[in-house]
């Protein structure tokens, strides 16, 4: 099924505009994608900062801080 986008008006005077199934399935994909590259920043920081938590409890344990 490929849908054209189409335009639906209402009585009060408002307009919808849906999009087309390649334009939805384009946005759909892009949302995806960036919230993918969010969890990666995100996980790629806290991967940071045990390392460096990590590398702290050394310092300490070693009595050199």
């Amino acid at each position: 099924m490929n849908k054209e986008r189409f335009k639906e008006e209402y009585e009060e005077g408002s307009e919808l505009l849906w999009p087309s199934d390649k334009e939805d399935k384009i946005t759909r994909q892009f949302y995806k994608d960036l919230s993918n590259l969010s969890k990666n920043i995100n996980y790629s920081k806290k991967k940071k900062l045990k390392l460096f938590e990590q590398v702290v409890r050394i310092i300490k344990d070693k009595g050199w801080g």
